[in-house]
């Protein structure tokens, strides 16, 4: 496959391609966290925490609906560096910045020290922004 000083290099095990040939990525995660604002009333409050990591798969496709305009989706996987936080609160991860956009985070997989993230849809739910404004 590779020769020589390549052979050595550290390939990706999805794409096979060697790592420095990978996207970094650098963006925020959106993580959910239930409060209770008044006694007996629980809301989401929306945290950002900074990330990094690569982007694995860089794919868009076409929802086909009864609309005029179809929903465009991304089936994208980007591989981030687990810190404590993030590895402990995985299951409350909402979306995540890319490209300007906040995505929806489809699932998790815990490859630890990695977390794989799959994206989906644009997020149209509660931003952190929007938790601060309630506050």
């Amino acid at each position: 496959m590779f020769r020589g000083s390549q052979a050595r290099r550290i390939c990706c095990p999805r794409t096979g391609l060697p790592s420095n040939k990978m996207a970094k990525f650098c963006g925020k995660i959106g993580y959910a966290e239930t409060v209770e604002t008044t006694p007996g009333i629980w809301q989401e409050r929306i945290t950002e925490r900074a990330c990094t990591g690569e982007l694995l798969r860089n794919t868009r496709r076409l929802q086909g609906s009864d609309r005029v305009n179809s929903d465009i989706t991304i089936a994208n996987e980007i591989s981030i560096i687990a810190d404590p936080y993030a590895n402990g609160n995985f299951h409350a991860m909402r979306y995540i910045t890319f490209m300007g956009s906040k995505w929806r985070i489809e699932s998790v997989e815990v490859q630890y020290p990695r977390l794989i993230l799959s994206i989906g849809g644009i997020y149209n739910g509660e931003t952190a922004e929007d938790s601060d404004d309630k506050a």
